[in-house]
């Protein structure tokens, strides 16, 4: 660098140069990470998607425009994110520090890149300093004020790659919540190395402790002493069964070539016109398949929670019945955490999870759920007859 100065060349043009090569070198790492192979490596062969060229970018940065090679994959399933979307405001250092944050990327390893463009300059301590506003954010994500009610919460827990003295996959426990009016958040979460009910009554009891008062419908997958984990935090709450995982859990339990008809069967005790429908199909169908089947027969006339969906109005049904909502949020979180391959710290992780969570909330704050705007004054007349004291 002090080679440049001596030769009075323009400082801010050097500063441009190596901040170009760095995001360029940046945009094709994340490539790879996303293929999984390196360029010109033989396993990328019949892999099922490969690097298919770029096109050409000019970033605006208060050093100068950035002429940036922006890699693509023949799928067009990449979608990069080193370099934000297109706006018309400069971004400058700072921001950028705060977008590698976001993605997981540590401290050292975001020091490292900014002393290769600016020098010894930039220690750890600096960029931390420079960062300090993401860990702000997760703290305040974390303790932010609730809403004092929601129709129903969705809990389910998926797993990332996490370091701590090893490296190992750990439960993500997620709620996510719609209120009355449809709109829908990521309420609450933890990182533990396995699922538990309780540690889902920990995550129950922050959502109580930050202001939610009532809930009607907790839907989940049905981990064992998951219900008594929800009764004894929220007691008035109903619960629902995930009748996707019921499905499957049938599936698995059954010879191969029973499952396309004893899955179609299963089919109506969620799809029925109303409750009583629906408890006549799951009377037909424990009938039908008690003699060939009698453990998966027992299973579901055991559970007293498979049709408590049909109590709320028809038209949010298709939504709670299952947890589809939330598993489908799961696998966007899991898209793009494996580019990151292993997050090196909790921390890294939680920068990387609030971001995302803030990205969701933001997008579904005035947003309506399907359904959840024609049955307003049902769920209103469900949470007043809640509200109503007991004689």
């Amino acid at each position: 660098m002090s080679s440049y100065i001596v030769k009075k060349e323009d400082i801010t043009d050097v500063f441009r140069s190596h901040l170009e090569a760095a995001v360029n070198l940046l945009l094709a790492t994340e490539l790879t990470a996303f293929l999984d192979y390196d360029k010109y490596d033989r396993a990328g062969f019949n892999s099922g998607d490969s690097r298919n060229g770029s096109y050409n970018r000019t970033l605006r940065t208060e050093f100068g425009e950035l002429q940036l090679t922006i890699p693509r994959d023949r799928n067009g399933e990449f979608d990069q994110q080193t370099v934000a979307p297109y706006k018309r405001s400069n971004d400058t250092l700072e921001s950028f520090v705060v977008h590698l944050f976001q993605k997981g990327v540590t401290m050292s390893e975001i020091a490292d890149l900014i002393e290769r463009m600016y020098g010894h300059h930039y220690t750890p301590q600096t960029v931390s300093n420079m960062a300090r506003a993401v860990g702000e954010q997760v703290e305040a994500f974390k303790a932010r004020q609730l809403a004092s009610r929601y129709v129903c919460v969705y809990l389910d827990a998926t797993y990332i790659a996490l370091k701590r003295d090893t490296v190992s996959k750990e439960a993500v426990y997620l709620a996510i919540g719609i209120r009355e009016d449809g709109s829908k958040e990521v309420l609450a979460y933890t990182i533990a190395p396995t699922e538990s009910a309780y540690v889902w009554k920990e995550v129950l009891q922050d959502l109580k402790e930050r202001g939610t008062e009532e809930i009607l419908l907790f839907v989940t997958d049905g981990l064992k002493g998951i219900t008594d984990c929800i009764a004894s935090v929220y007691p008035d709450a109903k619960y629902q069964a995930c009748h996707g995982h019921v499905s499957r859990n049938i599936a698995h339990k059954v010879r191969v070539q029973d499952r396309a008809e004893i899955c179609g069967d299963y089919k109506a005790v969620y799809r029925s016109e109303d409750r009583e429908k629906a408890a006549d199909a799951l009377a037909a169908f424990i009938a039908k398949w008690k003699t060939a089947y009698p453990r998966v027969a027992k299973s579901l006339a055991d559970n007293g929670h498979l049709l408590t969906f049909y109590d709320f109005p028809a038209a949010i049904r298709p939504s709670i019945y299952s947890t589809n909502l939330i598993e489908s949020f799961n696998k966007e979180i899991k898209k793009y955490s494996r580019r990151k391959e292993q997050f090196p710290n909790e921390d890294s992780l939680d920068r990387f999870l609030v971001s995302r969570f803030e990205t969701y909330n933001q997008k579904h704050a005035t947003s309506c759920h399907r359904g959840f705007n024609s049955a307003r004054a049902e769920l209103v007349a469900m949470f007043n007859q809640t509200e109503q004291p007991t004689t």
